[in-house]
């Protein structure tokens, strides 16, 4: 314990990575509630596989910050999942899997066929389930995490009403006069920020984790959004802070860590549920 509270005031990258780490989980908390309650939680496990299409290009053209392809191409893809999610001969659920599973196997070939790095395998891995890459932020890509997590927060405080319409009854809040398809627009667009930002804390394949496991965590416990909401939060940023301080203690892979602190927290939730409904 010691030894972790050395490198937190001693070494400025350990704060950084505190830092975005914390951010990233709160972004996804939040709007990991209204996702798992419109069934669309699986959003987050696509638009990552499509993230990892975008780094495999842009490694390929040897960007220098990847996130100037990145993002654009994770946010119009969350657009397209979702225009084509509302159309009839392709529901949901089907569109996710298909621009998912075509993302990942078309950015494994381009790494495979195009890569000049000496360790391929060690390059997928890491960025399939998370790198120690969050511990290696400058100064500045730690500003970009804040200010874009900043955005995503203002979002959800300035249209929490709004949201919270959308996600229980969206025939309710077009009568009402809410332009539903802006709001579940946005959403996409927001998670896509949010997808980008996680991928350097527990890779392409763990992001779904911090949407889903949080938000059903403190469903087990609570029943209003608002509570929900705020419950997921707390569960989110303990569990990340744990994970990563684990992580650095113990030498384990960053995301893994956190997953499973998220994994553990539910198993937790689940037993509080229980107890409370016997009581």
């Amino acid at each position: 314990m010691t030894d972790i509270i050395t490198m937190i005031t001693e070494y400025p990258f350990v704060r950084y990575a505190l830092i975005v780490g914390i951010l990233i989980a709160l972004c996804s908390s939040l709007l990991g509630v209204t996702l798992v309650l419109k069934r669309f939680s699986f959003i987050g496990d696509g638009l990552s596989h499509v993230a990892f299409g975008a780094i495999a290009i842009a490694s390929v053209l040897n960007l220098s910050n990847n996130m100037l392809l990145v993002l654009p191409v994770t946010i119009f893809c969350a657009v397209l999942l979702l225009r084509t999610g509302q159309n009839t001969k392709i529901k949901g659920d089907a569109a996710i899997a298909m621009i998912s599973v075509g993302a990942l196997a078309f950015g494994y070939l381009l790494m495979n066929v195009f890569s000049t790095s000496a360790n391929l395998s060690g390059d997928v891995c890491s960025t399939l389930f998370g790198s120690y890459s969050i511990l290696t932020l400058t100064e500045e890509e730690v500003w970009i995490g804040v200010i874009l997590s900043i955005l995503v927060i203002a979002f959800f405080i300035l249209f929490y009403n709004k949201i919270f319409a959308v996600t229980f009854d969206e025939n309710f809040s077009r009568a009402a006069g809410i332009k539903v398809q802006w709001y579940n627009l946005s959403i996409a667009v927001v998670i896509a920020v949010i997808i980008v930002l996680a991928m350097n804390l527990v890779g392409s394949l763990l992001i779904s984790a911090l949407v889903i496991f949080p938000s059903l965590s403190a469903m087990r416990i609570f029943k209003s959004f608002l509570q929900v909401t705020v419950c997921a939060a707390l569960i989110s940023v303990v569990c990340a802070s744990a994970g990563m301080l684990i992580s650095m203690g113990a030498g384990t892979p960053v995301g893994a860590t956190i997953v499973a602190a998220d994994a553990a927290a539910f198993g937790i939730c689940c037993l509080i549920g229980t107890l409370r409904k016997q009581s």
